[in-house]
């Protein structure tokens, strides 16, 4: 049985075998941190080939994330993926073997300040605050005039409470840990090739991937095909023969701008009850949002709504913080969520019948901050069958043909 997608005109390098061990598909932070966990492992002695169809990345997630990173879940397991993260990113060089040539990542610990404006979106909040508390998290629960000691640049009409974590949350420089994974890797004996899998060949019974084919042409033979192909995972799980994969390119919106006044201490990213957030970025702010009505979109659609900076944003913000009266937009532009219609959780491991493709796909907006956990668990799913450093069984995929969702409420 062979599926294929439409073919699409990029450029196609051929690989150098014809036989992997593993095959990853997307080239981007997550593919670049399986093969990066996978390549440093020592218990680990296979080949690696990961397949990007867009080796410049400007259309992937990776290219258009804002690099944030919050401990503020309702599931402890996503609380501690992020606290991994966090000590990832501080102690990245030594992740890196102390290689002299690696820089170090700084984390803005900024936080994040979800607004409540009613009593039981508050006692939501309370509830999230004793789960990432019990994790070690520090986040605290705020009362409205707290908020407004510490933060009296908000206008708080309608506010009744706010939970905000300061410590290890915020945002990083994520571009930095995907280059060197994707370096290391390569270092390593990963091999990175600039083509598209174009279709899959199934066993007689259905049961493992055989083989894929290269957009140049080449048949390649594979033990473990890992899916790792963001906004399109869809489109390359259908080449297996799997249908029901829920993750879909869902559009957001990005806005840097300057303040005629700038405040005068730095931002948490704050998410207003609109669902316009905004934080601090330098001199400078960053702003975000979905569109008013959220579809699927193509994964090349990357076409900006100009009119919600004017209608949605700016509004927004002006309301929630006045000084932001007089705004200059700098910069702007549209990325995708891969976005999980399931649960808004991840999906990790093996297929349920096609047992060597592996998923790592429908982060739904977490993914960067996610894939130091993520990327690790999956090398170590493919290396010994299991999770061993962190259990992220809940974000297995058979969860999804069994009809159990594993909800995450705290989505932005």
């Amino acid at each position: 049985m062979t599926y294929a997608p439409p073919a699409s005109a990029l450029p196609a390098e051929p690989p150098s075998r014809r036989k992997y061990d593993v095959v990853i598909v997307g080239g981007a932070m997550y593919g670049s941190s399986i093969a990066w966990w996978l390549a440093r492992n020592p218990d680990f002695d296979g080949s690696v080939l990961v397949v990007e169809r867009n080796p410049s990345y400007e259309f992937c997630s990776t290219a258009h994330t804002n690099s944030c990173m919050r401990q503020q879940f309702s599931s402890a397991i996503n609380v501690r993926v992020s606290q991994f993260a966090a000590e990832f990113v501080k102690n990245f060089r030594a992740w890196m073997d102390g290689d002299p040539r690696v820089p170090d990542v700084a984390l803005v610990s900024t936080g994040y300040l979800y607004l409540a404006d009613t009593e039981e979106f508050a006692a939501t909040l309370r509830e999230a605050q004793k789960i990432q508390a019990a994790c070690g998290a520090g986040t605290r629960h705020m009362t409205r005039a707290e908020i407004a000691a510490e933060y009296p640049f908000y206008n708080l009409d309608g506010i009744v409470a706010a939970n905000h974590n300061p410590v290890d949350e915020g945002f990083f420089e994520g571009a930095t840990l995907f280059e060197w994974w994707r370096r290391n890797a390569r270092e390593r004996g990963a091999e990175f090739i600039a083509n598209e899998v174009v279709a899959m060949t199934l066993n007689a019974a259905g049961t493992a991937v055989d083989s894929i084919t290269l957009k140049s042409g080449e048949k390649i033979a594979c033990g473990t095909v890992v899916n790792a192909s963001g906004p399109r995972a869809a489109r390359t799980a259908r080449m297996a023969g799997i249908a029901d994969l829920p993750v879909e390119p869902r559009k957001r919106f990005s806005y840097v701008f300057a303040a005629e006044r700038p405040l005068d201490r730095p931002m948490p990213l704050t998410i207003n009850p609109s669902g316009v957030h905004v934080r601090s970025d330098g001199a400078n702010y960053l702003a975000g949002c979905g569109p008013a009505e959220d579809p699927p979109v193509d994964p090349d659609d990357f076409v900006e709504d100009h009119s919600l900076w004017e209608s949605r944003v700016w509004p927004a913000l002006m309301a929630r913080i006045p000084q932001f009266d007089a705004l200059r937009l700098l910069n702007s532009w549209a990325g995708h969520y891969a976005f999980n219609t399931f649960d808004h959780n991840a999906i990790l491991g093996p297929h349920t019948k096609v047992a060597n493709v592996i998923f790592a796909n429908g982060f739904s907006g977490h993914g960067f901050q996610q894939s130091p956990a993520m990327g690790r668990g999956t090398a170590e799913w493919i290396l010994y069958g299991g999770f061993r450093a962190i259990d992220l069984s809940p974000f297995l995929y058979r969860r999804i043909p069994e009809g159990r969702p594993f909800v995450e409420s705290a989505v932005i």
